[in-house]
């Protein structure tokens, strides 16, 4: 079955576009023909144990658009955050080493998403690296900017939160690395997935006290959400703490933990109300950061708050804080092909990056 039919894209509408996001723990995919998304798709990628996991993620990809992955007219246009990994030496490695086995394994040539530089052939990434390097969040950003002028691109991820502020149609935040953004709290270290809850908050509230937290890797946020039951099961892809199970007794145990106490010391509504004190503390800082992003870039009290990423049922909660509407990045920004897949729209939202950077390559070079 070709990748056309499969995801609904008539036959000769122009060429297919692959948008890669290639990340330290996902590889995210979105195939896009006339400015429509036919599929979106993502799979886990520990890219931090070897170049051979970002081999099996484009083996799955291939498996999914056998004749889009194989087909010398595909455009495959990528981004990635991949290149933080610690099997890197140093970004400009990793940069590079990413580059080199996508345009490997690709059949067609890959062009590098490198922000304000433009897009970037192969022969160039050795020159352009620092454009390349983790410019994921502009690519949204600047999607996000072109279709709605004003706002606040709010992109939860299963490890990091970007908070990018645009207006007038262009993106705002004059920070362009990682460090940078560090600084001005454009990205922020919070997930609902991958983050250890020892990094959320220093007390935690347990019954009607007060608690330190252990500062020991024995729960992550994903603990939380399942609780909570937020977390769609679908992006639950990586290993617990513990390496132990997702059900709910294993992951009472893992917060326990985190105030020297065993699950049985608990009652499950004793557990639900924990985690949402975790939930409560996760969105504090969210929340502390966004004001500051965007007091600093001066966005009209009226721009919404525009929610993506695996974490994205978060961004209601954090709109309501600071008095903004919430949109949501799959359903008003990205354009889903009428005959998509079911759940395409649902994972346009998580893999925003993927969908922006097909969606910025086929409108400049259509």
């Amino acid at each position: 079955m070709t990748a056309g039919v499969r995801a609904g894209g008539a036959p000769n509408a122009g060429p297919l576009v692959i948008g890669w996001d290639v990340g330290g723990a996902h590889v995210k995919a979105c195939l896009l023909q006339a400015g429509r998304v036919l599929d979106v798709a993502q799979w886990a990628c520990p890219l931090w144990q070897g170049m051979d996991r970002l081999d099996l993620a484009l083996d799955q990809a291939h498996r999914r658009w056998p004749s889009a992955v194989s087909a010398t007219s595909t455009k495959n246009a990528v981004t990635m955050t991949g290149e933080m990994v610690d099997l890197f030496a140093n970004r400009r490695t990793g940069v590079l080493c990413i580059a080199e086995r996508l345009l490997r394994r690709l059949a067609a040539p890959a062009v590098f998403f490198a922000g304000r530089e433009g897009w970037c052939f192969g022969a160039d990434v050795a020159t352009r690296w620092e454009h390349i390097a983790s410019a994921n969040w502009l690519a949204t950003a600047r999607h996000a900017a072109q279709r709605l002028g004003d706002g606040v691109l709010v992109d939860i991820g299963s490890t990091t939160t970007d908070l990018i502020a645009f207006t007038g149609g262009q993106v705002r935040g004059t920070r362009h690395s990682d460090a940078q953004r560090l600084a001005s709290g454009e990205l922020v270290y919070h997930g609902v997935v991958r983050t250890p809850l020892c990094a959320v908050a220093r007390r935690i509230r347990w019954r009607a006290a007060e608690h330190n937290v252990m500062n020991e890797f024995f729960a992550t946020s994903a603990d939380v959400y399942r609780l909570t039951q937020e977390l769609n099961p679908a992006h639950d892809l990586h290993p617990s703490a513990d390496n132990g199970g997702k059900d709910v007794q294993a992951t009472q145990q893992r917060l326990a933990r985190m105030v020297g106490l065993d699950s049985q010391d608990g009652s499950e509504g004793d557990w639900l109300e924990f985690a949402q004190a975790w939930r409560k503390e996760q969105l504090a800082e969210l929340a502390g950061q966004l004001e500051r992003v965007l007091a600093l870039a001066g966005v009209p009290p009226n721009a919404p708050l525009v929610s993506a990423g695996c974490g994205d049922f978060l961004v209601r909660p954090l709109a309501a804080a600071v008095g903004r509407s919430c949109l949501a990045y799959a359903t008003q920004v990205a354009r889903i092909a009428p005959s998509a897949p079911p759940g395409a729209v649902a994972w346009a939202q998580v893999c925003a990056p993927s969908v922006a950077v097909a969606a910025l390559f086929d409108e400049e070079h259509s």
